[in-house]
């Protein structure tokens, strides 16, 4: 334990040492290069940044013990994932950057939406803002969370005082180094998710006993017949899918397409990001499953989504169980800090600017209103992952998710493909996919057994093309913007 508490404390170092370079580095640079890079990002930090900030604690908790717990059904949740990542790498990625560059070079989604329709109005910006502070800090609780349950389980530190440790590092290097810092810490992060998920699963499979994991299956057909079925029903099949959805309208994610060097590297970004991606959810499914084989049925494991850290420390020494399982941080971390620096980008320049101080704020002024905004995020994210009853880090994560797929997703789609579509359309969008999700999660996602996303979303797509159709089209100027667009090489 004690060699696994040094490498935990030469990590959070490592991390927090990376903001106070890019702070020291970044002065001087105005609110684009603390929020957006200075769009100055290469292709693999890109790559790996995206995917880490996407992939927090849940693939390395969350998932597997899904899997371990309820079995191959919960297998279309990484195939949907992967499928969603791909496409929207692939076809969403090339066009939000060129857009957001025509579109008066906006750095945040708010204010790319807001620019993309050449609206005066700031009812887009101030909506997805508000959308941005709830989703955000329902997500990055998860993420705190999973940072109290790695200490609890390891140390034996008090859960609560773990995450006010951890989140005052997430803070510190976020607050300090802006989205630079992010990036970089994210890269290194990214790196050591792969390889500490690689390195239990080969692992875990080598050590594999045949005969105690044929029992344990036996065992667990006994008490769930359809536990090795991956097509139980049509449910689980939909709302896996469902989740790759939540890739189009997930800010702290399509914010790196925007932020990437050229148009040149987006190829290659799509194609470390794709790889990273699809190996990370392959590894988490293969966790849940040899992490049956090899540790047998417990339901602690299950209550406190410890599959991956219960299999390394079973099966590695402390220094080395010490660095694997500091890959949960690296996925905490690396998702938190992306979400509060999203969040706090989205309030200081999509209302705090144009709202509060009518444009009067200077550079440094909003760099630091997206500080406090950083701080206070995070505070309240502690107070729900610390309540008894905020659920656990999947069901916190799976809200989250449906929220910002529901919400911003359809509209983030159909202003990159519909030349049509109008401001009218994507407020619409916004609203009915957001209420759409969360009424379903409410009312309906017990009864259907459909994941509220996968109904949200088409609710809100179909409002968005509806209300567009129905109101005025766009201006001539709106049109030759996504024309110009359309157009765009650097």
């Amino acid at each position: 334990m004690n060699w696994e508490v040094v490498v935990f404390v030469v990590y959070l170092l490592f991390m927090l040492g990376i903001g106070v370079f890019f702070f020291f580095k970044s002065k001087g640079g105005g609110d684009k290069s603390y929020f957006l890079g200075g769009r100055q990002m290469g292709p693999w930090v890109t790559a790996l940044s995206a995917g880490a900030s996407d992939m927090s604690a849940w693939v390395l908790m969350g998932l597997p013990t899904s899997i371990y717990a309820l079995g191959l059904g919960q297998i279309w949740i990484p195939i949907g994932l992967a499928v969603g990542y791909t496409v929207s790498w692939l076809l969403e990625a090339p066009r939000l950057r060129k857009f957001s560059i025509v579109a008066n070079d906006s750095i945040t989604i708010p204010q790319y939406l807001t620019n993309r329709f050449l609206s005066k109005s700031k009812i887009l910006q101030i909506l997805c803002a508000v959308v941005f502070l709830v989703a955000y800090t329902i997500y990055s609780a998860s993420s705190m969370k999973a940072c109290g349950t790695l200490f609890n389980t390891v140390i034996g530190w008090d859960a609560n005082v773990a995450m006010y440790i951890a989140a005052a590092i997430i803070v510190g290097y976020t607050f300090l180094g802006g989205f630079s810092a992010v990036c970089w810490t994210d890269f290194f992060q990214g790196m050591l998710i792969f390889a500490g998920m690689l390195t239990a699963t080969v692992t875990a499979v080598c050590m594999l006993d045949m005969g105690k994991a044929q029992e344990v299956a036996q065992q667990v057909t006994v008490t769930n017949p359809d536990f090795w079925n991956p097509v139980t029903n049509w449910q689980d099949i939909v709302s896996g899918f469902a989740w790759g959805l939540g890739y189009f309208g997930m800010p702290h994610i399509i914010i790196r397409y925007m932020s990437i060097r050229s148009q040149k590297e987006m190829k290659k970004s799509a194609a470390i990001g794709i790889t990273w991606t699809v190996f990370i959810v392959l590894f988490a499914a293969a966790i849940g499953i040899i992490g049956l084989m090899f540790l047998g049925y417990d339901q602690a494991t299950v209550d406190g989504s410890l599959v991956f850290i219960t299999m390394v420390r079973k099966i590695f020494p402390a220094i080395l169980s010490g660095i694997l399982l500091s890959a949960v941080l690296a996925a905490s971390m690396s998702t938190a800090d992306s979400q509060l620096l999203s969040a706090s980008s989205s309030f200081a320049s999509d209302v705090y600017k144009p709202v509060i101080r009518k444009n009067k704020a200077s550079e440094k002024e909003m760099q630091w209103a997206g500080r406090l905004v950083v701080l206070a995020v995070a505070i309240v994210a502690l107070v729900i992952a610390a309540s008894p009853d905020s659920g656990s880090i999947m069901s916190l994560v799976s809200n989250a998710w449906g929220i910002f797929g529901a919400a911003i997703g359809p509209s983030i789609i159909l202003s990159l493909f519909w030349k049509r579509f109008n401001i009218y359309g994507a407020i619409a969008g916004i609203v009915v996919g957001t209420v759409a999700d969360i009424c379903w999660m409410i009312f309906l996602t017990g009864s259907t057994g459909v994941y509220e996303l996968a109904p949200a979303f088409v609710i809100g797509m179909i409002a968005a093309v509806i209300v567009s159709l129905i109101t005025k089209e766009p201006a001539k100027d709106v049109e030759e913007l996504f024309d110009k667009a359309m157009k765009y090489e650097d």
